[in-house]
């Protein structure tokens, strides 16, 4: 059965269940009212309000620009159209780095403000006493390891990470961390899909992994991406569904051209 049919509404204990079962776990990213509500309906278990807004929405080349008043009105647009979906939101860059305290407070204005049900931090340990004390409030946190794109100024590039020994094994200990702190999943990005496969198999919660592999417990994909909105981004993982800046393009064109040729509008597109 799957879980579109089993589930009226996606909850972090859903995910659970659905590890437990073997059932794979559907994630996308989405910013917006319209295009969540096009998600939702679709069956989609999981929409990720991602700091990739920075990026897909407004054009920065990182996504440590975003602010958390942006984040969380990305958030209320997706929650408006929320039905059955698991709605999770990342915390940008700065609001929960410095001390638990303002950690905390950046994922109280989230919940408060946006109506969303989790939130998202990069990280292992040393980001586990925001972890915890964000879950002591009774807030659901994912965790996101591997390839942390808020770190990129750290890592100097986006290639895969924890190919080495030292950094896997690090990444072995963080994933059991973050577990232990409470959280109720973690992203695995960019990984060896080897070891991505070695911690999932570890965890009782589930992994969700973009560049992976197919061992995660679930996948996620940048909505942009995945669409073919957003051309220029080609990496191994990705798989394009459809080819939208192609036909967007295409349309605009004939649009601009009917509007020149006065073909559009004609006699019964007027009143």
């Amino acid at each position: 059965m799957s879980a579109e049919t089993e589930y009226k509404k996606v909850t972090t204990n859903t995910l659970q269940k659905m590890k437990a079962a073997g059932e794979k776990i559907s994630m996308i990213t989405a910013y917006d009212y319209s295009f969540a509500k096009l998600f939702d309906a679709a069956g989609i278990d999981v929409i990720l309000v991602g700091d990739s807004a920075s990026n897909v929405m407004a054009g920065h080349a990182t996504t440590l620009p975003i602010t958390l008043d942006q984040m969380i009105y990305h958030a209320q647009s997706v929650v408006r159209a929320r039905e059955r979906c698991l709605v999770v939101v990342d915390l940008p860059f700065g609001s929960y780095q410095s001390n638990s305290d303002i950690a905390l407070a950046s994922a109280i204005r989230i919940m408060k403000e946006s109506g969303a049900h989790t939130v998202k931090l990069e990280g292992g340990e040393e980001i586990i006493d925001s972890v915890k004390k964000i879950v002591s409030a009774g807030i659901p946190v994912m965790g996101h390891l591997g390839l942390t794109p808020q770190s990129i100024n750290k890592f100097g590039s986006y290639v895969v990470r924890a190919t080495e020994d030292t950094e896997a094994e690090k990444l072995k200990k963080d994933a059991l961390i973050l577990q232990e702190a409470g959280c109720f999943g973690i992203v695995l990005e960019k990984i060896p899909a080897i070891l991505a496969k070695e911690v999932s198999e570890s965890l009782h919660i589930p992994t969700i992994g973009i560049g992976a592999g197919g061992d995660c417990d679930g996948q996620v994909l940048v909505m942009h991406d995945m669409l073919g909105i957003n051309t220029e981004f080609k990496p191994r993982f990705l798989r394009r569904y459809l080819n939208l800046d192609e036909q967007i393009t295409g349309a605009i064109k004939q649009y601009v051209s009917d509007i020149k040729t006065k073909d559009f509008p004609n006699e019964n597109e007027q009143y």
